[in-house]
């Protein structure tokens, strides 16, 4: 298999802006193409992650980028996966290159969220299991983190401070992202004194809807070296893996078969931990290798799950991992170096194509004062509703 680059990353920050989300996606996009050194007219594929809160231009996010940076008659394509439509549009892109159709992609997300939780598309979907818990169940995102962070409690021996010290990482690494919507250092006090939202998760332990934008230049390898565009990172591996059956209900922490209790561990790989495997299947790459991770902390306690989740160690020893230090920056496999969604909030189709810029820039030695040493190896993972994983795997 050829090489794919990437040539160039660029975000938007995140905040709570109120703005149009094309702005926010037209800003990324631009800072994408002056990191590569590319024009413009020389982008021949555009894949847009959709936004489905606004409007009809979400739907066809790559024909309303398209259009905002202005018309090429460059190919579009547009696609939805939830949290996961980043890595989903940026899977299209490298398949177009891959395939020979092109030699330059631009990917590009941005979202512009309520305020308040991120609430459920409209009409009846009785067969959709997150449509099942908002509605049967009542339970909201932090409602449904909380059931995860019990689960891991009563499995694992976790404790508030546990979730607690994940938070206070994190808060660190994001102090040095200029970025982050939030840039303020908390410590385990701190959070474990916020208000409760959810039992055992409290205020400083739920991410945050937020707007943002960002954006990846991607180039075949032959096209880079023609044309003088760097060409140190590498995408490895796209994971956009569904899960297996038995695990028909993906998405209910006890109430399903994703419950590790449920099922032999020799029966089916966890649909979590396969959207890792995916990655490292396809790239020879293994957990083993890795510099550093990016994950889709939801919730604090949702972090400690993907250490297990992506390979990190066995299950039930997050919480040694973050206790000796190997998660923080420093460490031995830093975990979000860039403050996670803790810092950044949910901008929903942006944020899986954020952690592909700061792998980039972790891998490029670009990221400063949160700089990982020596990185040279790195993976995101992400889960989306509706059975989207998504994981990326890129190496220098």
């Amino acid at each position: 298999m050829s090489d794919v680059v990437v040539a160039g990353v660029g975000m938007h920050p995140w905040g709570k802006w109120g703005r149009n989300f094309v702005e926010y996606g037209v800003v990324a996009a631009r800072a994408a193409l002056q990191d590569a050194g590319i024009a413009w007219r020389d982008v021949q594929f555009v894949a847009g992650a959709d936004t489905m809160r606004n409007g009809y231009p979400g739907y066809v996010s790559g024909a309303t980028f398209a259009q905002a940076l202005g018309w090429t008659g460059a190919r579009v394509s547009s696609s939805y996966a939830a949290c996961a439509s980043g890595s989903t549009a940026l899977e299209s892109a490298r398949a177009e290159i891959l395939a020979g159709r092109c030699d330059v992609a631009l990917v590009v997300g941005a979202d512009t969220t309520p305020k308040g939780f991120l609430a459920p598309n409209a009409g009846d979907r009785p067969d959709d299991p997150d449509w099942l818990r908002f509605r049967l169940l009542g339970a909201t995102n932090p409602t449904y983190f909380a059931l995860y962070a019990r689960r891991r409690m009563a499995l694992y021996g976790a404790t508030e401070a546990d979730f607690a010290q994940v938070r206070a990482k994190n808060a660190r690494h994001g102090l040095e992202n200029p970025n982050a919507r939030y840039r303020k250092d908390f410590s385990v006090d701190d959070v474990l004194a916020s208000a409760m939202v959810a039992d055992p998760l409290r205020l400083l332990e739920i991410c945050a809807t937020s707007d943002g934008g960002a954006a990846v230049i991607l180039t075949s390898a032959d096209w880079a070296k023609r044309h003088g565009v760097a060409d140190r990172v590498k995408v490895r591996a796209i994971s956009t893996v569904t899960p297996t059956f038995p695990q028909t209900v993906i998405e209910m922490p006890n109430f399903s078969t994703d419950s590790g209790v449920a099922f032999s561990a020799d029966a089916v790989t966890p649909f979590k931990a396969a959207i890792a495997q995916g990655a490292y299947e396809e790239s020879g790459i293994g957990p083993e290798d890795l510099s550093l991770a990016e994950v889709y902390d939801l919730s604090s306690a949702l972090e400690l799950d993907w250490y297990e989740d992506i390979g990190l160690c066995k299950a039930g020893e997050a919480e040694r991992l973050l206790h000796d230090g190997d998660t923080e920056i420093g460490g031995r496999i830093p975990v979000n170096a860039s403050g996670g969604l803790a810092c950044f909030g949910e901008a929903v189709p942006a944020q899986a194509l954020a952690q592909v810029c700061e792998l980039t820039w972790q891998l490029r030695g670009q990221a400063g004062a949160r700089q990982v040493e020596g990185a040279t190896v790195g993976i995101t993972a992400n889960q989306g509703l509706f059975g989207h994983g998504s994981s990326v795997l890129l190496s220098t």
